[in-house]
């Protein structure tokens, strides 16, 4: 492997690694290239995308490298957050916000699991929008995020606590989420919101459906 591969394959790692990250160590191991030459190549990447002025970074935070936006970017970003097409949650975002409701605490890759496609865009808006928040790190490599619902979540659906969730299936799989995730809103409907209220338009819906789905092709 030359070095131009090397620095592409490991680009790719790092995005699909997300706010986790990955380490020198698992990134040599997967290359098969000793730790000294993947931190060369890395430092040669940071190095470059500040130079040709790239819209990401690569950093490291605890241990591990992590591509991440600019931060004087974060304007641009907050308003694709709060912009009036997004300010309802997609049938993506419903489901994950469910798990991480019954499966708290949860980590991104976990989450993952039982959708069954990547939930970087949903983690995102549900932060965003302050429902979700981290409440910890995982005691795993990477020390990955551990997320878990917010007090506004509970304002929100009028809870007093998570022990006034609806019961609800165990979350642990993608068969049925998608109607099990109806149902769960639905009993929520009479505490502030209707399911159609939150779930967006059928346009919104499919887009970031199609969008996942295309990675997860991607990545097959």
């Amino acid at each position: 492997m030359d070095l131009r591969q090397m620095k592409s394959v490991i680009e790719g790692l790092l995005f699909v690694s997300g706010d986790e990250g990955i380490d020198a160590k698992q990134l040599a191991e997967i290359l098969e290239q000793d730790i000294a030459t993947v931190i060369d190549a890395v430092r040669q990447m940071s190095q470059n995308f500040l130079r040709t002025g790239r819209g990401v970074q690569i950093i490291e935070l605890a241990g591990a490298f992590q591509m991440t936006t600019l931060p004087s970017h974060a304007i641009y970003f907050e308003r694709l957050a709060y912009s009036p097409t997004r300010t309802s949650l997609s049938q993506s975002a419903l489901e994950t916000l469910a798990i991480v409701a019954y499966r708290q605490p949860i980590t991104r890759v976990e989450i993952e699991e039982i959708r069954g496609v990547r939930t970087d865009r949903a983690l995102h808006s549900l932060v965003a929008k302050e429902l979700i928040e981290e409440v910890d790190r995982a005691d795993a490599p990477g020390r990955p995020i551990l997320y878990g619902t917010t007090k506004q979540f509970m304002d929100y659906f009028g809870l007093s606590g998570l022990s006034e969730l609806p019961e609800a299936a165990s979350f642990t799989s993608d068969v049925n989420l998608e109607e099990e995730t109806r149902l769960l809103f639905a009993r929520l409907d009479g505490k502030q919101m209707t399911f159609d209220d939150i779930s967006g338009s059928d346009l919104d819906e499919s887009s970031e459906e199609d969008d996942e789905s295309i990675e997860e092709t991607i990545e097959t």
